[in-house]
């Protein structure tokens, strides 16, 4: 209706007026069409992520404080609250790992398809010789797990270390000597918080990740038992290289589950990531359907 008055009254103002009304609906058709894909069992949980730096070196940890900002950047995109519990810098450049808390409506269904190895290929700004280079980093995602799941964890199971906290530059953290590391020592698992600063609530949302972690393991082994006992050879895709970004000397992104590619990898890194969690969350529900 207003898009025909505009073109009756021959009124520029009026047009783009009814093509941004258009493009508002678009997006939330778009925005409705990718929940419809998120119906597993914690999609609609916040998720807690994190990101590990891989083979590649100061390259690597370089990559992983990049992908760490996508993410933030991400989560800000969608109106999403995105909390920084610990982060651990390179020896030179960059961060080791980082773990982050990310709440928002369906924040786990999105973040679950992110899972696996991210390959970055580049120039390197620390080769002298200005030589190409490939770097690693991986990530993963839980979903925070209501308290009502009971989730079984044996302190005498627990190692408690305490520790100063250290940020990349300073820039993510509180420097305390609050920062507490739990290493669940049946599994192996360790968590870390840093972000508060008292010790005690430091350990309450270390707790809180490593039951997340434990419930989550606990589900894909029992996912995995059965798949195997019903002769499935459907991929969990934790540690499978998913998706690589070059810089040189194309610029594209491509995930490698699906074949999607885009151009813009500069508005990749800065967090528009919505189409290819899309075409991601297509081709899994395809591949359920067909399973199924």
């Amino acid at each position: 209706m207003l898009l025909e008055l505009a073109e009756e009254a021959d009124d520029d103002e009026t047009r783009q007026e009814a093509e941004a009304r258009f493009d508002e609906v678009d997006a939330s058709l778009a925005d409705a069409e990718l929940r419809q894909l998120l119906g597993g069992e914690h999609d609609g949980a916040d998720a807690i992520l994190s990101i590990n730096s891989g083979a590649g070196g100061t390259d690597a940890c370089d990559w992983a404080e990049m992908l760490l900002r996508m993410y933030l950047r991400w989560a800000e995109r969608r109106g999403f609250k995105a909390e920084i519990i610990d982060v651990q810098g390179g020896d030179e450049a960059g961060i080791r790992s980082a773990t982050v808390r990310i709440t928002g409506d369906h924040a786990y269904g999105y973040l679950n398809s992110e899972q696996g190895v991210h390959r970055l290929v580049r120039i390197s700004p620390f080769d002298s010789q200005a030589r190409r280079h490939t770097a690693f980093a991986s990530v993963t995602a839980v979903p925070e797990i209501d308290d009502a799941i009971d989730v079984e964890i044996d302190e005498s199971e627990l190692r408690v270390d305490t520790y100063r906290s250290s940020g990349a530059g300073g820039q993510h953290v509180n420097k305390t000597d609050s920062a507490v590391r739990l290493t669940h020592l049946p599994t192996g698992i360790v968590v870390q918080c840093q972000n508060e600063r008292s010790q005690h609530k430091n350990k309450a949302t270390a707790m809180k990740v490593l039951r997340a972690q434990l419930y989550e393991r606990e589900r894909r082994e029992r996912e995995a038992r059965l798949a195997q006992l019903e002769g499935e050879k459907r991929e969990i895709g934790f540690g499978s290289q998913i998706r690589s970004y070059t810089l040189h000397p194309q610029q594209r992104v491509k995930d490698h589950r699906t074949d999607f590619e885009v151009g813009n990898v500069s508005a990749v890194l800065d967090g528009d990531l919505d189409r290819i969690i899309r075409a991601t969350l297509l081709h899994q529900s395809k591949a359920s359907r067909e399973v199924g």
